[in-house]
């Protein structure tokens, strides 16, 4: 692994103002030596693209329980790419049904951690992604 810890934007986008998985997610993300930027609640797709360039993250971690994932995962990703950003990581979770994540992995998440995952897992995938992603980019 790169000798820079790994970055991680975790972020609430939209009006859903239940935050208890993103905070036990970043908590966890956190304890496994990442550095992490919760963005807080409501946030809009801009707002949490610009933080994630701002601060050279790796990946963008999105919470989502209000049934806009869609709509969120593919604005986030469609900046990025306008940004020339698309190299930074999206994954996702909340309640987000089953039949709806193939579509938004065709979007360009990279992974989708439904209710009950465990934050393990999630540790594991962050940091096989970035490492991957950081040895194509040397």
């Amino acid at each position: 692994m790169s000798e820079r810890r790994i970055r991680v934007i975790v972020a609430k986008p939209g009006l859903d103002g239940h935050d208890r998985g993103a905070k036990v997610v970043a908590r966890a993300l956190r304890d496994a030596g990442m550095e992490v930027i919760y963005t807080g609640l409501r946030q809009t797709p801009e707002s949490i693209v610009e933080t994630a360039i701002q601060e050279d993250a790796d990946a963008i971690g999105i919470s989502i329980l209000s049934g806009a994932h869609e709509h969120y995962f593919g604005e986030i990703i469609r900046l990025l790419k306008s940004k020339n950003a698309e190299d930074i990581i999206v994954f996702g979770g909340g309640v987000i049904p089953d039949g709806d994540i193939p579509r938004l992995l065709e979007m360009g998440a990279g992974a989708i951690f439904g209710p009950g995952t465990s934050t393990k897992k999630c540790i594991e995938w962050i940091e096989k992604t970035v490492e991957e992603k950081r040895r194509k980019e040397s």
